[in-house]
């Protein structure tokens, strides 16, 4: 929980340092910029990625945390590529969520190409869902707000909504920046090509955050998925 006793207002899941700034680092910006507490959590240190060591993975998400002005970033250091394989991971999370109790949570879209992606929704969809019974585990109920999906790689479908974040994507490339071992073309000997780690996988991420602005009159937005009709008081564009 946060030092005042307080809850945090937004909880930013990945399953692998950089997954969340690829998805939603203008939209953290953006939060962050207005005053609004959030909490960035990894599930795994990403050990099996061809480049990088885990503690520079690590050292990565800090820097990539502070361009973003999260407020922590917490790693729970799952097992990479073992994501939803241990029971153990759903009480983790649920007890994640009972200590931090956000607003709201974002995770990872239930389709990708990466089966770790597709696997951390599900464990966190049910954790959010457990978080919120009263006679599950121990400790006190928490039930977030709402959780919103965010795509990494695929987007199968339009977006529920999406967050302006034209004015905070210099923020989400120079916090993509951060992660030198995932995207800056190999040059030593031992580091492996990718397919993160050529200029077209940062022009996959532009031209989709360019797609969604474009579609709602925007420069940059990021699109998000949620389950449940959204509620609006009339029929104006403006909602008055």
């Amino acid at each position: 929980m946060s030092p005042d006793g307080a809850g945090i207002d937004l909880i930013v899941f990945g399953p692998h340092p950089d997954d969340l700034e690829i998805g939603l680092g203008g939209t953290i910006a953006r939060h962050t910029a207005n005053g609004l507490r959030v909490g960035l959590c990894d599930l795994t240190a990403g050990e099996m990625g061809s480049n990088g060591t885990v503690e520079q993975r690590l050292a990565e998400a800090e820097a990539a945390r502070r361009v973003l002005a999260a407020e922590w970033r917490e790693n729970l250091r799952w097992p990479d590529r073992e994501i939803g394989k241990h029971p153990e991971h759903i009480r983790e999370a649920v007890a994640f969520l009972r200590r931090h109790r956000p607003r709201a949570v974002a995770v990872p879209y239930w389709v990708d190409r990466h089966p770790d992606h597709v696997a951390a929704s599900a464990v966190l969809t049910e954790a959010v869902f457990n978080s919120g019974l009263r006679r599950w585990g121990d400790g006190d109920s928490w039930r977030p707000e709402w959780i919103c999906y965010y795509f990494i790689n695929d987007s199968d479908r339009p977006p529920s909504f999406v967050v302006d974040v034209s004015e905070f994507y210099e923020v989400k490339r120079r916090a993509l920046d951060c992660h030198v071992t995932q995207f800056q073309r190999p040059s030593a000997a031992g580091q492996a090509a990718t397919r993160l780690n050529t200029p077209l996988f940062r022009q996959l991420i532009e031209s989709r955050d360019a797609q969604f602005g474009a579609l709602a009159g925007l420069t940059w937005a990021e699109g998000l998925v949620v389950r449940e009709p959204i509620v609006r008081p009339t029929l104006f564009k403006g909602g008055a």
